[in-house]
């Protein structure tokens, strides 16, 4: 029958990845109970029907930031993806655009920008940015999208350090990779990941240099994988961001009503509630919690897009439930990137896409906006 259930798709992804790649895709921070929670609080959310309605013609497309969205999902940034499967940036992309989504391309990520919109160029493509120590890294990677016509920025505002992700610590991951016998063991014993490892190279962080033949330094890529950022980055450096970029900026990583609604007052275009995977703080809350609260702060129709726990259409129609916009994907593409490449999160898309519909369908839903309160 194939994978069909996203349990499947994780457990298809184990079997696919050495030990140690698993376990940097799966895990969280500490005790991982914020990454457990961000599950916990979805499912508590009961989706009450309604009945007797007509549901001939029920569509989950939106608008959002100017664009047409067939659903209200995006394939969100995450790193080191080439680790999954190589080129895995431009395989999520192609994905996304070919279910009519956006895609938000990492800092971390192991594909030029450039080639990204070469192959996609009419795609929704978003850059997500982590501002360094150095700054300068921020400005060519933010001149370098605008010149790409990327559709909008995500400032990641959570990771002033990284937190404790204690299996990548008893892994010793780094990058670049340092050789141990775990490491050693992980290969030999999944040999089709070794092989499209040996024949693409060990993934890199594209971007962080401007000219893609200038040699890029170990520091800096051990500076972006420990989330070195640049701590002293305050409220005021928005106007410092405005400047370097003329499009639609969201801010990823709040979950305070206070931070929110400063946010707005700030001449930000959108917020995205985020506990970034449960990998940052252990003890925040599900951000599908604090939703509710952040809705009332921003008013009825400031862009709000939430992460955290997203596995299927139905977790979907819970956060919209609870006052988002639209949700960003996570590890549910990427369980089925480290599976099956493009074709697994052409599947997994499809997916999602189809349950929302089937959801409102027996919610008694035509469109997002007849979505009632959980």
């Amino acid at each position: 029958m194939g994978n069909i259930s996203p349990d499947d798709w994780r457990q298809a992804a184990r079997k696919a990845l050495p030990r140690f790649v698993f376990d940097y895709l799966d895990g969280g921070s500490e005790d991982e109970r914020g990454l457990a929670n961000n599950r916990t609080q979805l499912n508590a959310l009961e989706l009450i029907p309604r009945v007797l309605r007509d549901n001939t013609q029920v569509s989950p497309a939106t608008t959002l930031l100017g664009h047409e969205w067939a659903f209200p999902a995006a394939v969100g940034p995450t790193g080191l993806n080439g680790l999954l499967r190589p080129g895995g940036d431009l395989s999520l992309a192609k994905a996304a655009a070919g279910n009519g989504i956006p895609f938000i391309l990492s800092t971390a990520s192991n594909v030029r920008l450039e080639a990204i919109r070469q192959a996609l160029p009419q795609a929704n493509l978003w850059l997500q940015l982590y501002v360094m120590e150095d700054r300068g890294i921020a400005e060519q990677l933010l001149r370098r999208a605008s010149a790409a016509r990327f559709d909008a920025l995500v400032l990641t505002v959570d990771v002033p350090v990284s937190g404790r992700r204690e299996k990548d610590v008893r892994h010793g991951f780094s990058v670049p990779f340092k050789p141990s016998v775990g490491l050693a063991w992980g290969a030999l014993t999944h040999p089709a990941w070794s092989l499209r490892q040996l024949l693409r190279g060990t993934p890199k962080f594209a971007n962080l240099q401007e000219d893609p033949d200038v040699p890029m330094s170990a520091q800096a890529q051990a500076a972006l994988l420990a989330r070195s950022m640049d701590r002293s980055l305050q409220w005021r450096d928005l106007a410092w961001l405005r400047q370097r970029w003329q499009g639609p900026i969201l801010l990823k990583g709040l979950l305070h009503p206070d931070d929110a609604r400063r946010a707005k007052a700030e001449g930000m275009d959108g917020v995205i509630v985020s506990n970034h995977g449960g990998r940052q703080l252990d003890a925040a809350p599900a951000p599908v919690r604090q939703l509710p609260a952040i809705r009332s702060a921003v008013g009825p129709s400031f862009p709000l897009l939430v992460d955290g726990g997203v596995r299927r259409g139905t977790d979907i129609a819970r956060c919209l439930s609870q006052g988002a916009d639209a949700v960003l994907l996570g590890r549910a593409p990427l369980y089925a990137l480290a599976a099956e490449g493009e074709p697994g999160v052409n599947q997994v898309l499809g997916d999602l896409h189809q349950e929302l519909i089937r959801t409102m369908t027996l919610m008694g839903a035509r469109s997002v906006q007849e979505i009632e309160p959980a």
